[in-house]
Parts: C-alpha cells; sequence; structure tokens
C-alpha cells in the first residue's frame, strides 16, 4: 500500500475539517450579531450561550490544527515496527498510526486512523509482524507492518 497516498486522504479529511471549523465559527459570529434585542438579560444571556459555542467550536478548531501540524511532519518511510507512521494489519483490522481521525477508505479497504495515545496503539507499539499483543482481554497478531 502506497502510504504517502494514505497520508493524503488523511490530510485532505483533516483539511476538510478545519474549514468546517472555520466556517462553523463564522456562522455562529454572525448569528450573534444577530440576535441583537431590548430584552436585556435575555440578549446577554444569549450572546453567552453563542460565545461558549464559538469557544467550544475553537476548541475543536485548536486540536484539529494540531493534528494538521503532526501530520506534516509524519514519515511515509517502511517502518519495521509499530511506531507513528506505520500501517499496521492485525487479524482484526487495518490500522494507521497518525492521529484518531476515524476511518478512511484507500483502494477498497477500510483503514483506521488512530492516535499513538490510543490503547490498540499502545497495546502494540514497538512490535514487529507476527507478534501478539493483548487489548481488553483479547490476543492479537500483527500480520504485517509498513
Amino acid at each position: 500500500m502506497n502510504k504517502k497516498e494514505i497520508l493524503q486522504i488523511l490530510k485532505d479529511k483533516i483539511s476538510a475539517k478545519i474549514q468546517s471549523f472555520e466556517n462553523l465559527i463564522t456562522e455562529t459570529r454572525a448569528s450573534s450579531n444577530d440576535t441583537k434585542s431590548s430584552m436585556g438579560d435575555k440578549y446577554e444571556t444569549g450572546r453567552e450561550m453563542l460565545q461558549q459555542e464559538i469557544n467550544n467550536i475553537q476548541r475543536q478548531l485548536n486540536e484539529t490544527l494540531n493534528q494538521q501540524n503532526f501530520l506534516h511532519k509524519l514519515n511515509t518511510e517502511i517502518c519495521t515496527k509499530v511506531q507513528n507512521g506505520a500501517l499496521v494489519k492485525t487479524d482484526k483490522g487495518l490500522f494507521y498510526i497518525s492521529v484518531s481521525a476515524g476511518e478512511i477508505v484507500f483502494q477498497d479497504q477500510k483503514i483506521m486512523t488512530i492516535s499513538t495515545e490510543s490503547p490498540l496503539a499502545i497495546a502494540m507499539w514497538n512490535k514487529n509482524e507476527n507478534e501478539l499483543f493483548t487489548l481488553n482481554g483479547q490476543n492479537q497478531k500483527i500480520e504485517y507492518v509498513s
């Protein structure tokens, strides 16, 4: 599998997510400006709720920007053990050790993207092909690492 292409799919997904958060912040700010009313406290409560929503979206945007920065530094060379940038096939599925961005599809194969902090990545960290690891009481075998 071409890890450069997989990484590009993931970068595109993260970029789309960033754009979505930025649009949502812009729309929420615009609606904040439209909520002017002569209702006094009710107006202030509404504005505060909108500001909290903007802050929440901003936090999510910052996390996604951090993921994007991480991906720009990720190496696409072949890996011989489970590490950052490794594509790992176990008897349970195919995993890309990078950032937690859910499932992507490459050449009709589902690949689950997981972060290095995920319990699964921690359980198989530094292991090689044909090694076993246990997660949640279930044994899994690493079929290949690239």
